[in-house]
């Protein structure tokens, strides 16, 4: 497989394929495809591994692309403005993922949901309970919104990251939660009560810019819907 990471900020992944390569992709994450790409949606890893996804809030189906013959071309795009990144899995270097991190990979890699071990770690640390866990030998594409910044952990170094913005992290690396400081800082820095703490030896990827970020700064100028006394009406307010 060959690939090419196309665009800016609202990235594509397009993936060259040939003979019996097949790759896979999250439902609805296909922008376009050659004429020769044959889809397949089915539940991969069975019904159980599909049923699993879907009661993380995942799809329950993923969808598989081959070649009818000669080489083939089929491009990813995310679900939101942002940036793709390649990880290269082996089977000494997994990957675990924030839960919508992952965009499509080779066949050779393995997708499967995992959970956090510590309950305070998913209440409090932003990325939440659910993750991606990436495991095998080949290649996976992430998503996620703003640019990816990457970090090489010595054993032992930790990183304190603000909440939400850790994106993946080798399986090496522990995670954690600790306070950001005391209440004062907690109250009035903007930056909340808790930090993630990412500790070495491997690698970390973070997000320059959240989901939740994101979403914070465009709703101001998102249409309203305001019911008045007497009558009803939709209100839109214009941004500039």
């Amino acid at each position: 497989m060959r690939y090419k990471i196309i665009g800016n900020n609202l990235q594509v992944a397009a993936l060259e394929i040939s003979g019996n390569e097949v790759v896979y992709g999250e439902a609805g994450a296909m922008v376009y495809m050659t004429g020769n790409i044959n889809m397949t949606t089915r539940a991969r890893g069975g019904f159980m591994k599909g049923l699993k996804r879907k009661m993380m809030g995942e799809s329950f189906f993923l969808t598989e692309f081959t070649t009818a013959g000669g080489n083939g071309v089929v491009a990813f795009g995310g679900n939101c403005p942002g940036t793709i990144r390649p990880l290269v899995i082996t089977p000494e270097k997994s990957y675990n993922v924030i839960r919508d991190g992952f965009l499509c990979a080779e066949n050779t890699v393995e997708f499967d949901m995992a959970t956090q071990r510590k309950l305070g770690t998913g209440i409090f640390g932003g990325e939440g309970f659910i993750l991606q866990k990436m495991t095998g030998n080949g290649t996976v594409f992430i998503h996620a919104p703003g640019d990816f910044i990457e970090k090489k952990l010595a054993p032992g170094q930790s990183l304190k990251v603000s909440t939400g913005h850790a994106v993946a992290w080798e399986d090496t690396v522990s995670f954690d939660i600790q306070r950001s400081g005391n209440v004062k800082s907690a109250m009035f820095s903007g930056e909340g009560i808790f930090v993630t703490t990412l500790t070495g030896p491997g690698t970390v990827i973070l997000q320059s810019m959240t989901l939740g970020q994101l979403a914070r700064s465009l709703t101001p100028y998102l249409p309203r819907s305001q019911q008045s006394s007497g009558s009803s009406g939709v209100n839109i307010k214009l941004g500039r």
